[in-house]
Parts: structure tokens; C-alpha cells; sequence
């Protein structure tokens, strides 16, 4: 194995070669190839979700200063009364009281219990119809 030393910024820093491989040394921290090259990966996979994570930011704000955020709200509460959806939870509540009893149920645990099948069943209709609202807001919006 060949080894070249470095000195630089004030640290050790060595360059290996092992049968074609090169390893990089950092202060007695041993990096290969693909580790480096996941760590590139990982920042700019980070970076691109602190990009979307800024944008959802952007478009929330903006759906709130319009009011618009209010009125998706009150469409997707009215389309779910409409669809049953709400009487649907309502009685799956209901059943995991009756199946674990009321003094040994919380709130939070009623929610954690209820939540998956409540997303489940928000038909896809509704869904689509909400996504297309917020597509024609954004187009509308396009600045963001």
C-alpha cells in the first residue's frame, strides 16, 4: 500500500492507495471513494430538501395571505361530511373506545389508533379536486 502524507491546515491528512482504491485520511477518520462520494450525495439530497422545505413555506404563506388556505379548509370539511367520511371516523372512534374502554383510552392514543384509516378513506376524488385547486392557485401564483 502506498501512502502520501499531507500536512494541511494544521492537521494530518493522508492519501492511501490499496490495489486501485484510494482511502482518504482526515485526522484519524479513514474515508473511501463511495463514502465521499455519499457524503456529496447526502448534502445535496439535504440541500434539495431545505430547498422544498422553503418552497412549501413559500406557498403556505402565500395560501394564507390570500385566504385561500380558509377556503381549501372549508371545501375538503364540507366534501368529507358529504362523502360519509366524517360519519365513517365517527364510528371507528367509537369502536376502539368500546374495544379498549373509555377509562383506558387517551386522546392520543384515539388519534394515533384512528388516524392511518381516516387518511385511508378520504376518497380519491377529493383528493384529486383539492390537488387541482391548489395547481390553479399556484399557476395563478406562478411568482412563488
Amino acid at each position: 500500500m502506498e501512502n502520501l502524507n499531507m500536512e494541511e491546515a494544521g492537521g494530518k491528512n493522508s492519501l492511501e492507495t490499496e490495489g486501485g482504491a484510494y482511502r482518504l485520511g482526515v485526522e484519524g477518520e479513514a474515508w473511501t471513494v463511495p463514502k465521499l462520494l455519499r457524503s456529496r450525495q447526502l448534502k445535496s439530497v439535504v440541500s434539495k430538501k431545505n430547498k422544498d422545505a422553503q418552497m412549501r413555506a413559500a406557498i403556505n404563506q402565500k395560501l394564507i395571505e390570500t385566504g385561500e388556505r380558509e377556503c381549501l379548509k372549508k371545501l375538503l370539511r364540507a366534501k368529507l361530511i358529504e362523502c360519509g367520511w366524517k360519519h365513517q371516523l365517527k364510528a371507528h372512534c367509537k369502536e376502539v373506545i368500546k374495544e379498549k374502554g373509555l377509562e383506558h383510552v387517551t386522546v392520543d392514543d384515539l388519534v394515533a389508533e384512528v388516524t392511518p384509516k381516516g387518511r385511508a378513506l378520504v376518497p380519491d376524488s377529493v383528493k384529486k379536486e383539492l390537488l387541482q385547486r391548489k395547481r390553479t392557485f399556484l399557476a395563478q401564483h406562478a411568482s412563488l
